[in-house]
């Protein structure tokens, strides 16, 4: 693996950094009570969701463009390093179950690979060549859609893969909690939450971690959304993989149609389990593979197959 040489002035640039940045006011939160520091941890959270709104039309201008790409038959790619890394693969990793994506639609990659996820690799969020190299085992193609995330907005790992798949012609969105960051100005779209000085003196897994963590809630949700995934606010893509979600399967079938028991079984034994289908069947009156048509010929938007059946 290669990496970029040491930089002698990395310890000035971090220095510069607002997540960085040290409190002398905290100096002695060791000596405080635990109630007394969960206090202080809880106001410090308060503040995330504010640094997010400050930044929600940058947010919703990159939402509008995944879309686009998405619609075309993208994927969404996130990259970065340690926390970064982890909530792009955890965020990847929910969306199946959630909204019925497919395998590879919703990819996360860490510096370092899969054991990065539960240990730490030394060294591998230096490399910008680690991210090229991971993206172009993905095949990248100009509809895909890669997020660097970043707390510093330095990480060669995530600027690597942002100026990469650019320079491929995918769309790039650089999330930092830094302003003035390396990776926003990379990135096509660039998020910066600019979230401050941690409790802890540069553990970014705290405030700028959750930040990132709702960023990218937003960046998949309303993807999902903008795509036809929900109807309404109903998940009508979940996957049946469990009791759980059979259940929860059913229950939306009901909320959305008002149907009873005996006709949601039906309709879903109708349509394979598929939840959006049922719907339509219960909602249009169509048999399953009708509305396994109608839905197909709507790319998947519930309320335009329903619009279509009604003539």
């Amino acid at each position: 693996m290669t990496s970029t040489p040491h930089h002698p002035d990395l310890r000035s640039q971090l220095e510069t950094m607002s997540t960085e940045a040290f409190r002398p006011e905290l100096a002695e939160i060791d000596r405080m009570a635990t109630l007394d520091i969960a206090r202080l941890m809880n106001g410090e959270d308060a503040t995330v969701a504010a640094a997010v709104a400050a930044r929600l039309p940058e947010i919703a201008a990159a939402v509008d463009a995944v879309a686009a790409r998405m619609s075309r038959g993208g994927r969404l790619v996130y990259a970065g390093a340690g926390t970064a890394g982890r909530l792009g693969v955890l965020d990847a990793s929910e969306c199946p179950p959630t909204f019925n994506t497919e395998p590879g639609q919703v990819v996360g990659l860490i510096a370092g690979g899969p054991s990065a996820m539960v240990t730490s690799v030394e060294g591998a969020e230096d490399s910008a060549g680690l991210a090229r190299a991971d993206l172009d085992a993905l095949g990248l193609t100009a509809d895909d859609t890669v997020v660097g995330v970043s707390a510093s907005g330095r990480t060669p790992y995530a600027i690597g893969a942002v100026e990469h798949a650019r320079a491929l012609g995918a769309l790039t969105v650089g999330l930092a909690c830094n302003a003035g960051s390396a990776l926003a100005a990379a990135a096509e779209h660039g998020i910066e939450v600019v979230t401050g000085p941690e409790l802890i003196t540069g553990s970014t897994r705290l405030k700028a971690g959750t930040a990132q963590k709702l960023v990218l809630n937003m960046l998949s949700t309303i993807t999902m959304i903008r795509l036809g995934k929900t109807y309404g606010n109903l998940m009508v893509d979940v996957r049946a993989s469990n009791e759980k979600l059979r259940a929860r399967s059913r229950r939306i079938v009901a909320l959305a149609t008002g149907a009873g028991d005996e006709e949601i079984e039906r309709a879903l034994a109708a349509t394979d389990g598929e939840v959006k289908h049922a719907i339509l069947a219960l909602l249009a009156d169509v048999d399953g593979p009708t509305a396994a048509r109608l839905l197909a010929d709507s790319d998947g938007h519930l309320r335009a197959a329903l619009a279509a059946a009604k003539g």
